[in-house]
């Protein structure tokens, strides 16, 4: 089993920390940042030993690349370069492609049908409803959005209904514009406080009443209807 030892990089990349240590890198041995898993992967099943490079961010740890003997990178990086010239490896990439396009369509069908289910909105507002569902998919589900929408963390119900009340916290309210004092957990009450306004402007067009003239959510579905931008949600 290789010795893998994790290191914090630190003043650049010049020095490590390791168990609390300034430590320099080895004699012979090279940095090599992050940006190709494939070379990363080859690196850690060829190396006899290497160091696996973090930096700290508060509690957050990002990796950013390995420290590994001189030379080996080089060596790998020409043999996948020659790798990813070839027909073979041409089409691959191209099946991968398709195969990641499918699969994104699959799960956009599907966590629309999971909004539309959440909104439960009365017949009168089937279009409305339909509509709604449809926008919140476009905005959270694209691949690398971050938002919650991608996470595999919870089930898709609660996926669709956090996209929601995201959605509306940032496009019927004002909280982008709202002051918020920087107190420990104002923020949180701040959003607990609004999803439950959010949360009863959706039980009335669930029970199918008369919506006043103004309504914030059909007001943010007509800007859109107006602009061709992208609105924020996180």
């Amino acid at each position: 089993m290789k010795d893998e030892t994790i290191v914090y990089a630190l003043q650049g990349i010049s020095k490590y920390s390791k168990d609390g240590r300034f430590v320099d890198l080895p004699e012979g041995w090279e940095f090599v940042p992050s940006g190709d898993p494939a070379l990363t992967r080859r690196l850690k099943a060829s190396a006899s030993d290497y160091w696996v490079v973090k930096r700290k961010v508060g509690r957050k740890e990002f990796g950013i690349g390995l420290c590994v003997p001189k030379g080996l990178a080089s060596g790998i990086a020409e043999q996948l370069k020659a790798e990813r010239e070839t027909p073979e490896y041409q089409h691959k990439l191209e099946a991968g492609r398709k195969r990641r396009e499918k699969e994104q369509e699959e799960y956009q069908e599907d966590f629309e049908k999971a909004v539309l289910d959440f909104l439960g909105f009365h017949k009168r507002y089937r279009d409305l409803a339909v509509r709604l569902a449809k926008v919140v998919t476009e905005f959270t589900t694209p691949v690398g959005s971050g938002t919650v929408a991608r996470t595999q963390r919870i089930p898709i119900e609660e996926r669709a209904r956090a996209a929601v009340i995201a959605w509306m916290r940032h496009n019927t309210t004002d909280y982008d514009h709202r002051y918020i004092p920087r107190v420990a957990g104002k923020r949180r009450d701040v959003r607990r406080d609004i999803a439950q306004e959010s949360l009863a402007l959706l039980k009335d067009y669930r029970r199918g009443d008369d919506i006043p003239s103004g309504c914030p959510l059909q007001k943010a579905l007509e800007r859109l209807d107006k602009q061709d931008g992208t609105n924020h949600i996180s």
